[in-house]
């Protein structure tokens, strides 16, 4: 028979176990939706430092038909409604490389749910055995939803491949989760301002 001391210690155990696990069960969440990409692999960069609120007012001079910041640094994007009560900040991926990076000023042309991918024809110089087209469902690379830009073949789009958010992984595109772009896709219009730094 345990003493009341050893059944004790027990209890303590286990609700220390149970309040860990507990704990532990939200980290697979958070590392999907929260505000920072979240890895325990060291070989994988981790984006916490620099993922952080910003002004509009050092990149936009008004924030008519709302505004978008792409950092493509911090791989981040910052979205700021038209009247300044929203703001929104998400993790992106951003391109491999700087050639395939574009910066500057654009704009929201269109908006489309279930978009259709094509890939661009130096995509196709490159990664000669993709497909044409890609319709709308779980292979399409630019998910649920687009954000067409003024830059040709350029976009912000969902993805499916959630492992690409937090990195540099994309074509050129920007790519959020597709919970992330389908909140960001209800607040934008065409005509929303966008900037690439």
């Amino acid at each position: 028979m345990k003493t009341g001391r050893a059944m004790n210690m027990n209890r303590r155990v286990l609700m220390g176990a149970a309040a860990a696990s507990l704990g532990l069960s939200g980290v697979p969440g958070f590392a999907q939706t929260g505000s920072t990409e979240f890895e325990t692999n060291d070989s994988v960069r981790n984006n916490t430092s620099s993922f952080r609120m910003l002004d509009w007012r050092p990149y936009f001079t008004d924030t008519k038909n709302g505004a978008i910041l792409v950092d493509t640094t911090s791989r981040a994007l910052h979205f700021w409604s038209e009247d300044q009560t929203t703001y929104k900040l998400y993790p992106t991926s951003v391109p491999l490389t700087e050639d395939l990076t574009r910066r500057g000023r654009t704009e929201i042309v269109q908006k489309v749910v279930g978009p259709t991918w094509r890939p661009t024809p130096s995509m196709k110089e490159r990664n000669p055995e993709w497909p044409d087209v890609v319709g709308p469902g779980p292979e399409n690379p630019l998910g649920t939803h687009a954000l067409y830009l003024s830059w040709t073949y350029y976009r912000i789009h969902g993805t499916h491949d959630t492992r690409k958010i937090g990195r540099r992984s994309s074509n050129g595109c920007v790519g959020l989760y597709n919970e992330h772009i389908l909140v960001l896709f209800g607040l934008t219009k065409v005509g929303t301002q966008v900037l690439l730094i």
